[in-house]
């Protein structure tokens, strides 16, 4: 066991003994599913209007539903590494969606397999865009490279190639009961990993494909509003990642957004095999069960159909958790959760030391309605991919009420166009850009001085950053 990695060195052979013991007495499996690209808002637990997703709702009512959910890159190979490891992306090196999970980096499967935890990753991995290799802490491994199609991919399991046939979210499903109920005499890991409903294009399966036919879908009412927006946002509409670009067919705006939801039915239908799977394995009670998502995603929202922008679209993450030995049913928690808070969390569950370096915090005392000190603000990032020069380097802070965004360059610009202000409370939408209004100039300042804390206590790089050539030539005014 290599103790300087493994976590556990500063807790001593003995804490690890301690908590074998503890293990035999408490044995908490642990399931986390993670969907790609899901907004926070499309569950109808969480208010969807037409989206019925009745195995979300049950996790939400058998459990908790964390309301302030967030993720502190919107992309989703940084924001997949932050889960794993606790880590703001600045800390971790996985910046984009081509770079792989650096394997000295500890993560919280990897604690537990040295543990004693018998772990699976089994589906979209996405980190390292051409590798499908086996990663390290993991005892079974199923996953491909890229991105991955809606039918019919070629999965890397346990270091050989086999074409699959069928449905993505039901070939992984179907894989994921074979694993979860076989026999086994110790604790489990397993890490779900979905497609859907990630774009490029979306594709329902047949079934579904025209669920939603009958529902009337409007536009978002700050599609086609710019005012106060930096220049940026409206250059890059036409562009691959604007509500009027390619990528999307957006020229039938009603279908895209009806085919983006129809994936989640399918995501939901596979929830309800696995519950039902663990429930007739008699383990469903033993087991942690955390659905979530490595991104939000913008419906045409300020005219963007991605995500990686800091609009709340696109960070708020749906985050439900099940597991009735710890947790209430229908627990509703309102502080600010972060994905760098899921490793430090289920470390906490399993009774497990915690990771050596995270920036994360435990959302277990706030399930428990324990006393604990909690953050007020957080700090969001974003770094420019030269692939995809769409969107600026982003650094923001955001609180309970106020969100401060910047585009830093390095130019020596002044922040004038370039910053964004909101008050949530009043403006939940951000239609009203406050940044200039010398009424909320002491605002700026103080949420300012709050974002360079963040970036120091986290040994983050400073707000402002050189611009890179190639958003040059795409966005000629900055």
């Amino acid at each position: 066991m290599h103790l300087r990695w493994s976590g556990i060195s500063m807790l001593g052979l003995l804490g690890a003994l301690a908590w074998h013991q503890a293990l035999a007495q408490e044995r908490p499996n642990v399931l986390v599913i993670v969907t790609d690209d899901q907004r926070h808002d499309a569950m109808s637990c969480a208010g969807h209007p037409f989206l019925k997703t009745p195995h979300m709702d049950r996790l939400a009512r058998e459990g908790a539903r964390f309301r302030n959910a967030f993720v502190t890159t919107a992309l989703c190979s940084p924001s997949r590494a932050s889960m794993l490891s606790g880590l703001y992306a600045h800390a971790h090196g996985v910046l984009d969606n081509f770079t792989d999970y650096p394997n000295r980096l500890p993560s919280y499967p990897r604690h537990l397999k040295e543990l004693g935890y018998e772990t699976a990753y089994i589906g979209k991995w996405h980190m390292g865009e051409q590798e499908d290799r086996p990663r390290p802490g993991f005892d079974f491994w199923m996953s491909h490279r890229g991105q991955g199609n809606y039918f019919d991919n070629e999965f890397n399991i346990n270091g050989q190639r086999h074409i699959l046939k069928g449905y993505y979210t039901h070939v992984v499903t179907e894989t994921a009961v074979q694993w979860l109920t076989r026999p086994r005499s110790r604790p489990f890991l397993l890490i779900l990993g979905h497609k859907a409903p990630h774009g490029g294009p979306i594709v329902p399966e047949p079934r579904y494909e025209r669920i939603f036919d009958s529902q009337p879908i409007a536009r978002p009412v700050t599609a086609d509003d710019y005012s106060g927006k930096p220049d940026w946002l409206r250059q890059c509409r036409d562009t691959w990642h604007g509500i009027a670009g390619p990528l999307y067919g957006l020229k039938d705006y009603s279908r895209f957004v009806r085919a983006y939801l129809a994936t989640l039915v399918s995501v939901d239908d596979s929830l309800g095999r696995i519950l039902a799977a663990l429930e007739q394995a008699g383990t469903l009670d033993r087991t942690v069960i955390v659905f979530t998502s490595d991104n939000g995603f913008a419906l045409g929202e300020h005219g963007r159909v991605d995500k990686r922008t800091m609009y709340e679209e696109s960070i708020r993450v749906p985050l439900l958790v099940r597991y009735p030995r710890r947790i209430k049913p229908g627990t509703q928690i309102e502080h600010m959760v972060l994905n760098i808070d899921l490793a430090p969390s289920i470390l906490e569950l399993c009774q497990a030391p915690p990771l050596q370096k995270c920036h994360g915090l435990s959302w277990v005392p706030l399930l428990e309605n324990r006393p604990v000190s909690w953050r007020t603000a957080w700090l969001y990032e974003y770094n420019y991919e030269k692939e995809f020069p769409y969107t600026p380097n982003v650094r923001g802070v955001r609180t309970d009420q106020w969100k401060l965004i910047r585009y830093p360059h390095g130019d020596g610009a002044p922040d004038r166009h370039r910053a964004e202000l909101y008050h949530l409370p009043t403006d939940p939408l951000e239609q009203r850009n406050l940044f200039d209004d010398p009424k909320y100039a002491d605002r700026v300042r103080e949420l300012s001085a709050t974002l360079e804390r963040l970036l120091k206590e986290t040994d983050g790089w400073p707000d402002r950053m050189p611009l890179d050539e190639g958003i040059r030539k795409v966005l000629p005014k900055y």
